[in-house]
């Protein structure tokens, strides 16, 4: 800070402003610079200064609080914001973030710390914004997975302000939650809370009452999961939450109308000409729009981009494009700095720029008619949809080939027919009814297109070089030049489309643990075979590890399973096997699965057994557990998880699911060979297992632990821990890791994402 106030100073002097405008805007320029980052460092450290003392982790808490925003509710039970108003632990206040996030868990405890089995839950309340209620609850550090090319959700939380998760303990032994009053407080929640009520009291269809909440109300987690993919499958997702598009085109509305208003009156026109009055209230009506449905990162965007071409046009000022553009991103980020990080972010001002330097909209006000609108809005699809490809594929790792035919019907139809239905509902319940058939209409439309073999397109993101080059090139072939140069943007949007993930070479392989909370999840890759090892926890109906982590994971790497197996039942290891097969269906599945579970109904399963042996590139596989003859014979689940060695003749890895010190025993008494590099962890660390006779027989030098953070369990247990750091083991967990990668061709090496992606918003374990 002290650095750009020198450097303001000496762009001051009248030496530089007479002798050199260029030293002058560099000085301005990089003062400027160094005041954003020192802003953006303060703000960070006033962050982080709220955390959570480690102290209180894991400890019962009375908290009394303000309900911040409308509750989201599922099958697991409630999620919502709470403000802080005071706190106690053993009856001493202490400090804790000013708002939490907290879960109220519904029928069976579903999270929570080791010392807590299962316990009948008193069922979640009815709360509403607004209300102040007293819980007991434990809260543990914003901790979210860390995985290559995926979801940060503790930037998410770092975003909006939650410095604390946790959850309310509700259990019989626990002081009941009461709710104490209703305040005044968050009220344009607490209306946004009765409109999704009562939309989902008007529409019978959850599935359509849920995409109505979503346009009026901005929960997006209102809409099915399935829906989702449909939208993504076809590009029309960003038309199916509160976004830029959605504000702008209701602060036009709003313009159009108050102008209309206001011509009306001749004083008032007067007093401040109707063109201007006109400006001043569709941006105050778009930011209301904003507020109403929720205030979202592309709302508030969208909002103080209007705001400020809104001022320049009040000020007189017709500044080129390029200006206003620069302008506009600037205040963003100096409002949220953390909007760079967002995807959103570069999708709707790289569309912008690319509309403006194509000068797409140039005929737009030279036709007349119908006709001539309809072919200049498809045309700046077009140029939109082509111009993004590569900054889509980066992002992504997919773009949809049908996104212009769905977005040419899908555009007009959602902002002009069911957006106005949706909102008009608000005064006219029956309005929602058609608002729904609008949608179903829709619905069918896309999910036509989205069945078509060709829907999408998947490649390996590539690295950020070459989606630079990528969207540069785009920008080149849409703009307004010859076309000989033009052309010159195709050599560089190749990069991005051609780009090879790298793989291991003939005779090696890698896994690739995943970080997916509490179970179990590593891909096995060769040169041209890959195998997944599990299939990670099922969260709740519309969420699971599957959908969450891996198909994206395997969209990045650009990865086609030959093979997944699921070494047994439990749910924290076959959970996200339904998605995982939807994306990648020619996949052979191998499991010891029963005949009744619901997945011999989706695709057939091939037993494991002792004895299997296959070759890939070099490696061998080789399936240890359990005998054919234990099917039928065995009732635990976890005595028949498939244990499965892989080795290059050098080095070797063992993955065991959730095998225990029987089966481990069994294991050595067999004689086989069980040496290996690298270990994963049986059952996660549970005290059951890991015994001094297997650990003796296996001699890893490595062993992964693929556990969730604070799990409820305690795994790995301390009393594992001490047998692997008395063989000198070196233990890696996903707490602290996150997504850990190994290489038989580096085998001393063992990458985690944790550290090659950190952040200082990130939560770090000592």
């Amino acid at each position: 800070m002290l650095l750009a106030l020198v450097l303001f100073a000496l762009a001051a002097t009248k030496y530089v402003a007479n002798n050199s405008r260029t030293i002058l805007a560099a000085l301005l320029a990089l003062a400027f610079a160094l005041v954003a980052f020192s802003v953006v460092g303060l703000r960070a450290s006033a962050y982080a200064e709220q955390a959570l003392d480690a102290g209180l982790e894991g400890r019962d808490v009375a908290v009394s609080g303000v309900i911040a925003a409308m509750p989201q509710r599922s099958e697991t039970g409630l999620r919502f914001r709470l403000d802080v108003e005071s706190a106690q632990q053993q009856g001493q206040t202490v400090r804790l973030p000013s708002r939490l996030y907290l879960a109220w868990y519904a029928d069976r405890f579903a999270g929570g710390d080791a010392d807590l089995g299962d316990e009948l839950q008193r069922q979640p309340a009815a709360l509403q914004a607004g209300e102040r209620w007293q819980f007991t609850v434990r809260l543990k550090a914003p901790h979210g997975a860390s995985n290559p090319f995926g979801y940060d959700f503790e930037l998410w939380l770092w975003e909006q302000g939650l410095q604390a998760t946790g959850y309310v303990r509700a259990g019989p032994k626990d002081p009941a939650p009461q709710r104490l009053i209703q305040t005044y407080r968050h009220p344009v929640e607490l209306a946004r809370q009765l409109v999704r009520e009562q939309i989902v009291g008007q529409v019978e269809d959850r599935k359509y009452a849920g995409l109505i909440a979503a346009l009026v109300v901005g929960d997006q987690n209102a809409i099915d999961r399935a829906d989702w993919d449909v939208f993504r499958a076809t590009g029309v997702a960003h038309l199916m939450s509160i976004s830029g598009l959605h504000v702008t085109m209701f602060a036009w509305l709003a313009t159009l109308v108050v102008g209309w208003l206001w011509r009306r009156s001749s004083r008032l026109c007067l007093w401040l000409p109707a063109p201007s009055a006109a400006l001043v209230g569709g941006v105050l009506l778009a930011a209301a729009y904003a507020l109403f449905s929720g205030w979202g990162v592309p709302s508030q965007r969208t909002v103080l981009m209007l705001a400020t071409v809104g001022l320049l046009r009040l000020s007189g000022k017709r500044w080129p494009w390029p200006h206003v553009w620069l302008l506009t991103c600037a205040v963003v980020v100096a409002v949220d700095p953390w909007a760079l990080l967002q995807a959103g972010f570069w999708l709707s001002f790289v569309a912008v720029g690319i509309l403006f330097a194509s000068d797409s909209g140039a005929d737009y006000e030279e036709r007349t008619g119908a006709r001539g609108r309809l072919v200049s809005m498809f045309r700046e699809q077009a140029v939109i949809t082509l111009a993004l490809t590569p900054l889509t594929l980066l992002l992504f790792g997919q773009v949809s080939v049908v996104g212009l035919a769905a977005n040419a019907l899908a555009i007009p139809w959602v902002t002009l027919v069911v957006t106005p239905l949706a909102m008009a509902g608000v005064a006219v319940a029956p309005l929602w009814d058609v608002a729904a058939w609008a949608i179903a209409a829709l619905t069918w439309y896309l999910q036509m297109l989205a069945a078509l073999s060709f829907a999408t397109i998947t490649v390996a993101q590539a690295p950020l070089w070459a989606g630079v080059a990528g969207v540069i090139g785009g920008a080149v072939l849409v703009m307004q030049l010859p076309w000989s140069l033009r052309l010159l943007g195709l050599p560089l949007m190749l990069p991005v489309l051609l780009w090879q993930a790298p793989r291991p070479p003939e005779g090696q392989f890698e896994l690739l643990a995943a970080d997916i909370g509490q179970g179990n999840a590593v891909l096995v890759r060769t040169a041209h075979h890959a195998l997944l090892y599990d299939a990670g926890p099922r969260f709740s109906r519309e969420s699971d590890a599957g959908h969450r982590v891996l198909v994206p994971l395997l969209r990045a790497l650009d990865v086609r399973l030959d093979t997944l197996l699921l070494s047994h039942r439990d749910s924290d290891h076959t959970g996200g096997a339904l998605a995982l097969l939807a994306m990648q269906p020619q996949a052979t599945v191998l499991s010891s699965i029963e005949d009744t579970h619901e997945l011999q109904a989706v695709h057939p399963v091939t037993r494991c057994a002792a004895g299997q042996r296959w070759r890939w590139d070099g490696v061998d596989f080789e399936v240890l557990h359990p005998q054919a003859a234990d099917y039928g014979a065995v009732r635990k689940s976890n005595a028949m998880s498939c244990v499965l060695r892989l080795s290059n003749g050098v080095q070797s890895a063992l993955l065991v699911g959730d095998i225990e010190q029987a089966q481990e025993a069994r294991l050595v008494s067999e004689g086989g060979n069980l040496r290996s590099d690298v270990l994963l962890v049986p059952h996660h660390g549970s005290r059951f297992s890991s015994s001094a006779a297997f650990l003796d027989a296996v001699q890893p030098r490595t062993a992964l632990v693929q556990a969730g953070y604070r799990n409820r369990f305690g795994h790995p247990a301390e009393s594992v821990l001490v047998r692997y750091q008395e063989r000198h083991i070196q233990v890696i967990d996903s707490p602290h890791c996150g997504a850990a990668t190994w290489q038989s061709a580096l085998p001393q090496e063992l990458r985690c994402q944790r550290s090659d992606g950190l952040r200082y918003w990130q939560h770090r374990l000592l």
